[in-house]
């Protein structure tokens, strides 16, 4: 027969809750600063702590913890997805190595980009209609027989064909 589980509990860190009542209290769990948000501390397990200030992606933050804050215009980065993205619906060459693969170490995927993601491309055979879900760890590089759609990141204007 099988014995139930049975939680145990430990203490951990901080023996006092928040505002010196003992853990496991109510006072100070789950309290508002009267405003409708929270007073800055959390319960943790074992006790409070207090909870690190939000900071927005890519902001530095000084060794005292003072987060500086920067006006400097977020771009999107240039990835291969958001390429692929923008030439879905071409015919594009796909050479792939596939490390310590006795049967094919290089691989070479000719078809129709129908998606692209972080570490995936979704390819279309033009012959076989059959569709491929490449991952772009073993991609080496892509080639197209036609003007590909790109606009780099943080330039306004319109999205021009590149010529060949």
């Amino acid at each position: 027969m099988m014995q139930q589980f049975q939680p145990v509990g430990y203490t951990i860190g901080n023996t006092r809750g928040v505002n010196g009542a003992p853990n496991g209290s109510v006072m100070g769990m789950g309290m508002n600063n009267g405003m409708g948000m929270n007073n800055g501390m959390g319960n943790g397990v074992g006790g409070s702590y207090m909870k690190p200030p939000q900071v927005a992606s890519g902001n530095p933050m000084t060794p005292t913890g003072n987060v500086v804050s920067t006006n400097a215009p977020v771009f999107e980065q240039s990835y291969i997805e958001n390429i692929l993205r923008l030439n879905v619906g071409k015919v594009g060459t796909f050479y792939m190595t596939y490390e310590n693969n006795k049967e094919w170490n290089a691989r070479i995927f000719k078809g129709v980009v129908e998606a692209a993601g972080r570490d995936h491309i979704i390819i279309s055979e033009p012959d076989t209609g059959r569709r491929v879900i490449l991952l772009t760890i073993y991609l080496d590089y892509i080639t197209f027989d036609e003007p590909i759609n790109y606009q780099y990141p943080g330039v306004p204007g319109t999205m021009q064909p590149m010529r060949r």
